[in-house]
């Protein structure tokens, strides 16, 4: 028997210039998710949650999914690949709407390695720059942001555990 854990992030020693991670799979956002986004986070701008607004005093003539959802979203899609076995999120160090994102639009992403660079003060670890796109169904850039991730070095990266022992299917 082989018994397989799902990795989720990357420690230092992965992450290589220029490599690209394809992020799976891709959200539609529903116009309860982006309602819900504005409401727990007190945007209550009629652009996002009245139709009537939008359609007749917006330049788009709809509603347009508020940006920290997309932000989050393709943000949240990363981490499996990038994020998910750092230490900290250092910086976001820009962020672009490149093109509104509406109710109904489903959104995928990308990010690429920008630079590698081991820790000066501590041996344990690094930081890793990247660039991640998200795109709408047409294929459209619709955001696009810079960060550092502080990241593990394997050799240093603490044990995943699980609150049972291994022998669950003997």
């Amino acid at each position: 028997m082989t018994t397989f854990d799902r990795p989720f992030g990357r420690y230092f020693e992965d992450f290589t210039v220029g490599d690209v991670y394809k992020h799976w799979p891709g959200k539609t956002i529903t116009e309860a998710d982006d309602h819900l986004f504005c409401m727990i986070t007190m945007n209550h701008h009629p652009l996002h949650t009245n139709a009537y607004f939008a359609e007749h005093e917006s330049v788009q003539g709809r509603n347009v999914v508020v940006g920290n959802l997309v932000y989050s979203l393709v943000l949240g899609m990363s981490v499996p690949d990038v994020s998910g076995a750092a230490i900290a999120n250092l910086e976001v160090e820009s962020l672009l709407h490149r093109a509104p994102t509406f109710h109904g639009d489903t959104i995928y992403a990308e990010t690429r390695v920008l630079e590698v660079t081991p820790s000066s003060s501590r041996h344990d670890r690094g930081v890793v720059r990247v660039e991640t796109k998200g795109f709408n169904q047409h294929g459209e850039e619709v955001c696009y942001f810079r960060r550092k991730v502080m990241v593990w070095r394997r050799d240093f990266a603490p044990a995943r555990q699980r609150p049972y022992g291994d022998d669950v299917w003997k």
